[in-house]
């Protein structure tokens, strides 16, 4: 079924009362109400385990998408809902070109998601049908407390104000039935989003990063972060060529842990490849 074409300002939308897609999937005896992108919403993503850390990889109108997914979801009340960011919105990962997993955002008070019941949801979307229907996503409260933060950041008074811990109950980061699954309360959620929302703001030779995790970093069971790149959509090119100039020489079995360091290796002459000649 052809998807109905996006309005290019809906495409880019990433301001509150954000459109979305909600689905009703069947799984273990439960009915769970899942929010996905619009097909042509183009915020894209990517997933990697490195350094023992998990990490959402994107760009920062990618971050902003993510921080009011976050934080609106943080103010649902349904059990058994959740938002997966799916293959369609999803790249290869921009440093060795690696496949993706689905993320998974999950609500720790609403929705209880073990292995088996992950796993089968993210097989239902693997080839989804229509959607049930379109929601606004309503984001109420992050754009003040983004401005609040910003401002007491800059006055350096932030640090100088008591911030109750969220409540940590259930927070993970982890692999869960094949999705990168962040859970977190609802406090949680929004710490995260909060986080961010302001992803771009201190960048360091066009990165910044934010840490999904609790504050005394020993809750969740993986450390998890949120990645952003100024050139993250030429990051992701360069690597796929990179990944497919390696493989065309590279014996069948050679094993991922021998292709990655190749790969990263070979990132470097692509992008030689693509600087314009210098004048002489």
């Amino acid at each position: 079924m052809a998807h109905k074409q996006l309005r290019p300002a809906n495409a880019r939308q990433t301001d509150d009362r954000l459109k979305l897609h909600l689905r009703t999937i069947r799984a273990d005896g439960r009915e769970f109400q899942v929010i996905t992108l619009r097909p042509g919403t183009r915020a894209r993503f990517s997933t990697n385990y490195y350094h023992g850390t998990w990490h959402v990889l994107s760009d920062p109108h990618g971050a902003r998408l993510l921080a009011r997914l976050l934080w609106g979801l943080s103010y649902q009340r349904r059990p058994d809902t959740l938002i997966v960011i799916g293959h369609d919105h999803l790249d290869p990962n921009p440093f060795d070109a690696e496949t993706p997993t689905p993320i998974a955002l999950v609500p720790a008070d609403l929705t209880h998601l073990p292995h088996k019941t992950a796993n089968r949801v993210r097989q239902s979307l693997s080839a989804p049908g229509p959607s049930r229907s379109t929601v606004r996503w309503h984001t109420w409260g992050l754009d003040a407390e983004v401005d609040r933060y910003r401002s007491m950041r800059a006055d350096r008074s932030w640090w100088q104000e008591y911030h109750p811990d969220p409540d940590s109950r259930g927070a993970e980061v982890n692999m869960i039935g094949g999705m990168l699954t962040f859970r977190g309360s609802a406090t949680l959620l929004r710490s995260w989003a909060l986080g961010v929302a302001t992803l771009g703001e201190h960048l360091y030779y066009g990165m910044d990063y934010v840490e999904i995790d609790h504050p005394d970093y020993e809750v969740c069971r993986s450390n998890g972060e949120v990645q952003t790149f100024l050139d993250y959509h030429r990051k992701v090119s360069t690597a796929k060529v990179s990944r497919r100039e390696i493989l065309s020489s590279a014996p069948a079995s050679t094993d991922p842990a021998t292709l990655r360091p190749l790969i990263w290796n070979h990132t470097e002459t692509i992008r030689d490849r693509r600087r314009p000649l210098k004048a002489t």
